[in-house]
């Protein structure tokens, strides 16, 4: 009797569960996530040898055989509890329910992962912006959140439903060059072909100017007749390294630009205010101004003289530095093309 009770101890279906055929599920289950994982290791070292198919190809997979593998073994634990189906429908339902309630942001993000992997609009290795303005690069999709790696070195979980729900900028979805435009402005009077020039210089000077002719040359443009400058804007289109590092590559154009400016003589203006006294204490006009001692005095917001520095050595530049680009790069057609994600997919 004692032996009865023990192999009858369980019966959630109706039936009744031993001792022997839950060993047997749990048994399942862990060779099941054993099988996972070594399935998604060997695929990952396969990628290694593999150069013909893209990285993020293998990755997701490795991922999609491994939640396959999870799944069926599940439900082969489940058999061996010798639990029929159409009593399993009654838990799923249960399940359903809870989904409803407290697991709903769990199970989206989960949905939301499978997403990202099938219809590839977000692979590992892209480099994203956010509604928030983090930039990063991806570095894992995982079961409930993505993990996105800042320039910074800087780890961020973001959620899979917002990739999903929100809006994305994928810099590298679809080609990893990438057109920049770095602002800058001279004083009025200025001649815009010196701009020009000074300008271009600067861009030859940077590493990470893609060409310097053809349709992807450097181009000044001439954007905006400002309060107090004429706004300029040095259109460049970057090599692959420099596409995802956008604050370093701006700032080492902006340290070539200042360089090359002081250099042709060109000067950056301060913002200028006028001020007018027409009456004070009874005096008016000159007489109101002289006695301020402002006559004939146009002030400035800033009390700065308006001049520069001499001009430093183009390796002072630490953001090229940061990026990590210490010589020219390959602009040939094939170092260009390799670069480009998923050229072999």
């Amino acid at each position: 009797m004692n032996g009865n009770r023990a192999r009858a101890a369980v019966e959630p279906f109706g039936a009744p569960i031993t001792l022997v055929e839950v060993l047997t599920a749990v048994g399942i289950l862990v060779a099941a996530v054993l099988i996972a994982f070594v399935l998604r290791i060997l695929i990952l070292r396969r990628s290694r040898t593999q150069q013909s198919t893209h990285v993020s190809t293998w990755y997701t997979l490795s991922r999609l055989v491994s939640y396959t593998v999870l799944a069926v073994g599940f439900f082969v634990a489940i058999a061996a509890l010798g639990v029929p189906l159409s009593d399993f429908a009654v838990l799923a339902g249960a399940i359903g329910v809870g989904l409803g309630f407290g697991l709903q942001t769990l199970f989206s993000n989960f949905i939301s992962g499978i997403v990202l992997l099938i219809d590839k609009s977000l692979k590992v290795g892209d480099f994203v912006e956010l509604e928030s303005g983090v930039t990063g690069d991806v570095r894992d999709i995982k079961i409930r959140a993505t993990t996105i790696v800042t320039n910074d070195n800087i780890d961020i979980l973001v959620p899979n439903s917002e990739f999903v729900a929100g809006r994305v900028v994928n810099w590298t979805h679809r080609d990893v060059l990438r057109r920049l435009r770095v602002p800058f402005g001279v004083a009025y009077g200025t001649d815009k072909n010196l701009v020009k020039k000074a300008a271009l210089e600067a861009a030859a000077a940077v590493p990470f100017t893609l060409h310097l002719d053809g349709p992807q040359r450097p181009q000044v443009w001439l954007s905006e007749f400002g309060t107090s400058s004429l706004n300029f804007e040095l259109v460049i289109w970057l090599n692959p390294e420099a596409t995802k590092k956008p604050v370093a590559v701006i700032a080492a154009y902006n340290w070539a630009l200042h360089s090359a400016l002081q250099t042709h003589g060109i000067e950056i203006p301060f913002p200028q205010r006028d001020l007018h006294v027409k009456t004070l204490f009874g005096l008016s006009d000159d007489d109101a101004r002289s006695a301020l001692g402002l006559a004939d005095v146009t002030t400035r917001d800033d009390a700065g003289t308006g001049k520069t520095p001499p001009m430093a050595g183009a390796d002072d530049n630490d953001a090229i530095d940061d990026v990590g680009a210490d010589t020219s790069p390959d602009t040939s057609p094939d170092a260009v093309a390799e670069a480009r994600p998923g050229a072999d997919d």
